[in-house]
């Protein structure tokens, strides 16, 4: 898939920096609407040291932030929101459907379905290979 935005790019869009810079590159963008980005899991994340030494698995807790900075891409790139933050409002109907491990390409999916102010509703899938990992609705407030 072609990098649209690199690590370097999305800095200047979204406030995170590493280690908590969760996504890789943006693979496409219809800003405020739609976003495709791509995280690289590696061995040598920082999760991994603690989650689990003899059993590396991705904590869903952070695949669900990876979805959420992946939509704060395509909002913040909105000139109204430039300079400023997402912040979590709340996660609906969230389901793990796959380990995510060293080695996996996690493909993440974010539409915005809804916007009403500064509050609104991101859906997301992260994929591994076409395979569901994670789904959820992400509640949102631009501040």
């Amino acid at each position: 898939m072609a990098v649209l935005l690199d690590k370097e790019q999305i800095k200047e869009i979204i406030p995170h920096r590493d280690p908590f810079l969760l996504i890789d590159e943006i693979n496409e963008l219809e800003v405020g609407k739609k976003v495709v980005a791509t995280k690289y899991i590696k061995e040598e994340d920082f999760w991994f040291k603690g989650h689990f030494p003899e059993y590396p698995v991705t904590p869903g807790v952070l695949m669900v932030e990876m979805l959420a900075q992946a939509g704060a891409v395509a909002l913040l790139s909105l000139p109204e929101n430039k300079g400023k933050i997402g912040l979590f409002g709340g996660i609906n109907n969230c389901k793990f459907r796959r380990q995510v491990v060293p080695g996996d390409i996690l493909n993440l999916e974010v539409e915005i379905i809804r916007v009403r102010g500064p509050l609104g509703i991101g859906k997301g899938i992260a994929t591994v290979n076409g395979e569901k990992a994670v789904s959820a609705e992400i509640t949102f407030a631009i501040k």
